[in-house]
């Protein structure tokens, strides 16, 4: 039996490990799934008998070293920043990894060990990272490949709720971490080109400066821009590209109405909260207004962000009980945007019938014998439940499909690497595809403008 461990046993695994268990038998494999805890680990295995759950504590260095060595794949679902020591044991064992989180500095710093080992460290295999990566790759190469020039990308990604889900006035609910939605944003500007000129966008103005776009048979959503996407310039070898752009999907309306929070301050994370467990909702909002003896915390909440009562931005905070006086944060030290985020799980929990969708859009301009062409390109997806999410399918499967190829010395090229090369991008997406994973293409005029007109 070949043995893949997976470590982490989180939401985004149950595509990736229903997918390798139904391969198990005819691909030789036996499935080892570590968790903290046991009981999460032991549940996903729905006693298959070539898979097995067991306690797997990241921080203890003898049970994860044990359980790396007795691998012969390891497949790392842990957050980010606990990748570095599994990807240690794996170079100390001669064991291949995969990843679906960004490249980190200490990552990249293990490539030559990699390569001089012959282990293929695959990392951004997962949604986006990953999908975005691979289904970028395929039509910038074969727009290089017949003689075009790049002159625009945009992409853009979102994680949604499904429309018959979608039963509050935001029209979103947490189909990820909510913590990294409550955060998005933070750390820095965003910073993208625009027809030849570098712009930013500050985190206090970023949910007013949004674009929008029409995804056929689900209507108008629109889009916020990510922290930094001019490091896509070298990856994608658009050195020489006037626009590039990478953003966030929403519903229309959604940032208006989240930028409520975010001059308010709520979505701060750097301090915390005296006495924040036994603070009401109401008393959390009252933090960020100012003194009065005399108006109550809504009439000093409209006052601060100048928004009448008729306005529908009132009716999604009323709908969010955020001026609750008998729920209590229950959250020791929080932070704004922990409270934040405690109150948003009331009412943003995915439902055990509730389905989410994901949507990802990109746009291809370029030049050819002179003329300028423009390729839209989009997948949407729609969630079984709230256990086989859409989100943890375009995580999940690519994940698995990455180490099965990988196994199978299909995919051979060793180091720490991401999957924008033919070779790995290629078969990937036909397999995702025949799993309900389809971009659809479109040919629209190309919408770019001269850039020696801009100032």
């Amino acid at each position: 039996m070949r043995n893949i461990l997976i470590i982490g046993a989180g939401r985004s695994a149950t595509s990736l490990i229903r997918y390798l268990l139904e391969k198990s038998e005819k691909e030789n494999l036996f499935i080892t799934i570590g968790d903290i805890s046991i009981q999460s680990a032991q549940k996903f295995t729905s006693n298959h008998p070539n898979a097995r759950g067991i306690m797997l504590d990241v921080f203890n260095d003898v049970q994860r070293k044990e359980a790396v060595e007795n691998s012969d794949l390891v497949i790392s679902m842990l957050p980010a920043r606990y990748h570095i020591e599994v990807a240690r044991d794996c170079i100390e064992f001669g064991k291949h990894m995969v990843t679906a989180s960004y490249i980190s500095n200490e990552m990249q710093a293990l490539n030559h060990k990699a390569e001089a080992k012959g282990l293929v460290f695959m990392n951004e295999i997962g949604l986006d990272p990953g999908v975005d990566h691979m289904s970028a790759m395929q039509i910038i190469d074969r727009i290089r490949a017949k003689g075009g020039k790049m002159l625009l990308f945009e992409s853009f990604c979102g994680g949604l709720i499904a429309p018959e889900s979608d039963d509050n006035l935001w029209n979103y609910k947490f189909t990820w971490n909510p913590r990294n939605v409550v955060l998005a944003g933070q750390g820095g500007a965003a910073e993208f080109i625009q027809e030849g000129k570098f712009k930013y966008i500050p985190y206090h103005r970023l949910f007013r400066r949004t674009e929008f776009i029409n995804v056929e048979n689900y209507g108008k959503f629109e889009v916020y821009a990510n922290r930094n996407s001019l490091k896509y310039q070298s990856i994608y070898g658009l050195d020489d590209i006037l626009t590039l752009y990478r953003g966030t999907i929403r519903r229309v309306g959604f940032s208006r109405a989240w930028n409520m929070f975010v001059q308010l301050g709520m979505t701060d994370d750097s301090y915390t909260i005296p006495d924040s467990e036994n603070m009401t909702y109401r008393e959390f909002v009252n933090l960020f207004l100012a003194y009065s003896p005399s108006d109550s915390v809504e009439l000093k909440f409209r006052h601060a962000l100048k928004m009448d009562q008729d306005d529908l931005m009132w009716e999604k905070l009323e709908e969010l009980d955020i001026f609750a006086e008998d729920k209590t944060l229950g959250i020791k030290d929080a932070t704004p945007a922990m409270g934040l985020q405690k109150i948003l799980e009331d009412k943003w929990t995915l439902l055990p019938e509730d389905k989410d969708m994901i949507v990802m859009y990109h746009k291809f301009g370029y030049e050819l014998d002179g003329k300028k062409y423009q390729i839209d390109s989009y997948m949407t997806l729609i969630g079984e439940d709230q256990t086989h999410t859409a989100m943890a399918k375009t995580v999940g499967l690519p994940v698995a499909i990455a180490a099965l190829k990988i196994l199978n010395k299909e995919i051979t090229t060793p180091g720490v690497q991401l999957p924008i090369a033919k070779e790995v991008y290629e078969p990937i997406l036909n397999e995702l595809k025949d799993n309900g994973v389809k971009f659809h293409e479109i040919e629209v005029p190309y919408l770019g403008y001269n850039p020696d007109n801009l100032n």
